[in-house]
């Protein structure tokens, strides 16, 4: 109704994920791990933003900050979805 009127507009939700930062696979966070994931093992942390991280082989380490790289990130309906491992897996598989 407002465009019609001349009136600018700006969409809430393009607003929002403009200001998100950029996360890009490979790059290294420090997340705390706040509860379990839906797969065996996962855990959870989120962003300021509200953005979830899953975090592979982070259920050993609920309630603890820990350093992870990013994987891979996937742009849902819901949201934004931030895949990672903890650091010293990665490490440890290298």
């Amino acid at each position: 109704v407002a465009e019609f009127q001349g009136v600018e507009v700006l969409n809430i939700n393009e607003l929002a994920n403009a200001v998100k930062p950029v996360v890009l696979p490979g790059e290294e966070m420090t997340v705390m791990i706040v509860k379990d994931g839906k797969e065996s093992g996962q855990g959870l942390a989120y962003l300021d933003d509200g953005t979830m991280i899953v975090v592979e082989g982070g259920k050993k380490c609920i309630g603890d900050t820990v350093t992870v790289t990013v994987t891979s990130v996937l742009q849902t309906a819901a949201g934004r979805m931030i895949f990672a491992k903890m650091k010293n897996a990665i490490n440890k598989a290298v």
